[in-house]
């Protein structure tokens, strides 16, 4: 049997029995469901696709999570799908090619542009045999913690239209969250996958570095920050892309995952950070939720221990720094490729404002940079001696929409994001897998997740903790305003 019959009858081995009973609403199937059904023959990948379509008509008017459709391709597409989850329907973030589709990176300058590539992890990805209806929304360049891009709009929580939905993977959540498709792509620089997984109720992994394929390359510095992944609804789906898109341990250098299928006997020890980075106080719905995401690790039988991040309040600057020359990279990237003006015309008020602190700080980046380059040995030393590190994703609920508005003068906006996201970034600096898990609710009905992480190249403990947190404290039946 090859790799990819091995990996079809593991996934269907964790996989309910499709139930000819269980009616045609497939937005309640999660992307381990929906292949097994299709699989068995109960239902085509062409009437799959077709009803993905027709939900994603309804549902995005109301969330606005779309940057392009491609369902034409799609149509044509489903039929000859192969892979472990052939005819599974996603969206592809709209930061990536997909090689004769629109991208426009969320950003006014790129209507027309089409990919003519495709990077290694797109073709993992799609070879896994999920048919893409398009692109999913996200702020320009991926840059923001909110889907708030002048391109197209806001992007909505499916929970409450009026609040954000997270970034910069917000349309991928959100389409998620809403049922229009059982799993998504998506992509995590400094939180990007577990904000918006936070915000709108789905399972985020943040995975370790160099554990998937190559992605989009980037010369800003000398950190890979960003890795990919996948908003889902159910920690299988998320399992089980790690385990049919990991790249060799002798490419990765990282122990293999394969597919993690339930929880473990083993009981952990989890480090409590209640404080962030910048050092500032917690909503207080984001700390009792908190709270309860630790009581439940304690009710079963973990040693839950509150610590305090040993990091220099001074890394978040560094972090700004570096997260800015991204910015000034992707600028100056497209003045060159697309004679694209650096003004506000082409370009957003926060991109701009970005590349000009890079610009005035450029002569500290080196060493901002070497400071940085300390955090995975700090972090390592954490690991040492815990399992695994509870702490919010975020400072706060989501907010309303217009909070973190990237039309907002710099200074301003700046302080909120970083206020805001204080947790996320360790991750992305220190190389190590974590997760956003949808365990508890807002009094206005909003998501709030709780954020575990693990030890580089550990993601086994994650989703074997993520299993048993989802038995203990089920999600799935819980709808969105927005769904189906």
């Amino acid at each position: 049997m090859g790799t990819g019959g091995a990996f079809l009858a593991m996934a269907g081995a964790c996989a309910r029995r499709p139930d000819p009973s269980a009616g045609a609403d497939m937005a309640d199937w999660d992307a381990v469901e929906t292949a097994a059904r299709i699989k068995s023959g109960e239902v085509s990948a062409a009437e799959v696709v077709e009803g993905a379509i027709a939900r994603t008509e309804r549902i995005n008017p109301a969330i606005n999570a779309i940057a392009a459709k491609t369902y034409a391709r799609a149509r044509e597409a489903a039929p000859e799908a192969r892979g472990p989850w052939a005819g599974v329907p996603t969206f592809i973030k709209d930061l990536d090619d997909v090689k004769g589709a629109p991208t426009g990176f969320g950003s006014r300058g790129f209507r027309g542009y089409r990919g003519s590539t495709q990077t290694p992890l797109t073709n993992a990805y799609l070879g896994m045999g999920v048919v893409s209806l398009g692109k999913s929304a996200t702020p320009e360049f991926g840059l923001s913690a909110t889907t708030e891009p002048m391109r197209g709009g806001a992007t909505r929580n499916p929970w409450n239209t009026d609040y954000s939905c997270g970034g910069s993977s917000g349309g991928a959540a959100a389409l998620v969250a809403a049922g229009a498709v059982p799993v998504a792509h998506a992509s995590d620089g400094g939180g990007s996958i577990r904000i918006p997984a936070s915000c709108c109720g789905t399972v985020g992994l943040k995975v370790s570095r160099e554990r998937f394929p190559e992605a989009r390359p980037t010369t800003a510095g000398p950190i890979v920050i960003s890795v990919h992944g996948v908003q889902s609804r159910t920690v299988r789906d998320t399992a089980a892309v790690i385990a049919a898109m990991e790249t060799p341990p002798a490419v990765s250098g990282l122990a293999p995952v394969g597919l993690i299928a339930g929880p473990s006997d083993r009981r952990l020890k989890i480090a409590y950070v209640a404080r962030g980075l910048r050092g500032t106080a917690l909503d207080p719905e984001v700390e009792a939720a908190t709270d309860r995401a630790a009581a439940l690790c304690e009710s079963l039988g973990h040693v839950v221990e509150p610590f305090v991040l040993p990091f220099d309040p001074a890394m978040e600057e560094d972090f700004v720094l570096y997260w800015a020359a991204f910015a000034h990279e992707a600028i100056s990237l497209w003045e060159k490729k697309l004679n694209l003006p650096r003004n506000g015309l082409a370009f957003e008020k926060f991109t701009l404002g970005l590349a000009r602190h890079y610009e005035a700080n450029v002569g500290r980046f080196d060493e901002a940079v070497a400071r940085l380059q300390t955090v995975p040995a700090q972090t390592a030393a954490i690991f040492s001696d815990h399992d695994v590190i509870l702490s919010p994703v975020v400072a706060a609920p989501p907010p309303p929409i217009g909070f973190l508005d990237g039309r907002l003068g710099f200074d301003v906006l700046m302080a909120r994001l970083t206020d805001y996201v204080q947790f996320t970034s360790l991750y992305n600096l220190a190389g190590n897998p974590a997760i956003s898990l949808p365990l508890s609710m807002s009094e206005k009905g909003l998501p709030i997740g709780a954020m575990f992480a693990a030890a580089d190249g550990d993601e086994k403990t994650l989703l074997e903790l993520s299993y048993e947190l989802e038995e203990a404290a089920p999600w799935r039946a819980r709808r969105p305003a927005v769904f189906g």
